[in-house]
């Protein structure tokens, strides 16, 4: 599905094409404007663009997949990408959009949850062959700045510029306390920018703060007039980011059961933003789609195609299609699969399923039985201390079934 750089270059419409598709689908803005980049993506000289993730969770999910398809762009076009991982910042925690202080990390925690990133972002990004992607972790410079350096750092930044960010005055107007640690948040994200030597970055628009005080650093420090690219964000209907902190992500370790099943459960309204965000279906036929929308074709079977196209990409496209007649099967059509998963049981049932990985906790199990979500041999269960007495199929939520044998 990627775009080989040869083609790139070898194909003038090709390439401009890559440009536009870069510049426009999907852009909130572009700092200082989209008409210098693309001036600077027409040079032969490459640029160095870089995108941060901090690793404060086990898993990329869909909203990083959004601003990693824009890095992929760079990368085809022949410039220097660079994934970074904030393993320093992460151990602070990013303040944007939160009410409160992120818990503190350790670097060991930190590491952890890195673990599969490069992995997952290699679905993205090249690492190795003809201009790799470079890997780094921003402890290599953060963990050995002096304080009197921290000082010189701090004095390009004034408190009247920290202060008016929409998220310090939330608190303030509620009372809630603001960490002097995460006033200091953006400045070190902004000195990764000086640190890398890059030209631009890449963030989801929750970070256009963060990236234009790198923006305003690097200008300061390097003299240079980095770019800023903020993507458009992956909202849900309350208009909450899809991520981890919400906990409504779609995570790129999910299997493609999982996928297709939490994409289904999406709202109508993200159909469309859905398709442009986290798809490759082109933006004519997105309009197409939208039109069709307008007419008053069912929202289901679009939402089906958003789902086809996702799992498509992750996994393939015969494993999004069983994955689809599998839903129609078993949730439209609330038939018991065939391919039901054997579980022994002797006794506690929630333990067995938590060990199980059918639900995360005994706690959310008592969730969904208060909720009418558990059956056994479809008649609901009622009782949370219920066992069962003999073997059958136990339905958990809306996709998750088992097969319970009884010792």
């Amino acid at each position: 599905m990627a775009i080989s750089e040869e083609k790139c270059y070898s194909n003038g419409m090709l390439r401009e094409h890559t440009i536009e598709e870069l510049l426009g689908r999907g852009i909130e803005h572009i700092y200082p404007s989209v008409n210098v980049l693309r001036e600077r993506l027409m040079e032969d000289t490459p640029l160095v663009i870089y995108l941060g993730i901090d690793p404060t969770g086990p898993t990329l999910h869909l909203g990083h997949a959004v601003v990693l398809q824009k890095l992929h762009l760079f990368q085809e076009l022949g410039h220097k990408v660079i994934l970074l991982i904030g393993d320093f910042t992460a151990q602070i925690g990013d303040p944007t959009g939160k009410s409160m202080a992120r818990a503190p990390l350790t670097h060991e925690q930190v590491l952890g949850n890195a673990r599969l990133y490069q992995m997952q972002a290699e679905k993205f990004l090249r690492f190795s062959g003809d201009n790799p992607a470079e890997l780094k972790y921003n402890s290599e410079w953060l963990s050995k700045i002096s304080f009197s350096e921290l000082l010189q750092l701090a004095s390009k930044i004034t408190y009247a510029q920290l202060i008016k960010r929409d998220m310090f005055q939330e608190r303030i107007a509620e009372g809630a306390d603001i960490g002097l640690h995460e006033f200091l948040y953006p400045l070190m994200q902004g000195y990764d920018s000086v640190a890398m030597d890059v030209d631009g970055e890449i963030g989801g628009n929750d970070q256009t703060f963060n990236m234009l005080v790198g923006r305003d650093l690097a200008k300061k420090i390097s003299g240079k007039e980095k770019i800023v690219v903020a993507v458009k964000l992956l909202t849900d209907s309350s208009g909450k980011k899809m991520g981890k902190s919400e906990g409504n992500m779609v995570s790129l370790s999910d299997n493609a059961r999982e996928m297709f099943g939490k994409i289904m459960s999406w709202s109508d309204e993200l159909i469309l933003p859905g398709l442009e965000l986290c798809t490759r279906v082109s933006s004519a036929e997105i309009l197409e789609i939208e039109e069709s929308l307008r007419a008053g074709v069912n929202p289901r079977d679009l939402k089906m195609r958003l789902a086809r196209e996702i799992v498509s990409f992750y996994y393939t496209p015969e494993t999004a299609t069983a994955e689809e007649n599998y839903f129609i099967n078993t949730i439209s059509n609330k038939e018991t699969p065939t391919d039901v998963p054997e579980l022994r049981f002797a006794s506690d049932l929630p333990g067995t399923l938590v060990a199980a990985g059918l639900v995360s906790s005994k706690g959310e199990f008592r969730r969904l039985v208060d909720e009418g979500a558990v059956s056994f041999e479809n008649e609901k269960i009622t009782d949370p201390l219920w066992t069962p007495v003999k073997s059958g199929v136990l339905k958990v939520g809306k996709r998750r079934f088992v097969k319970l044998i009884v010792s």
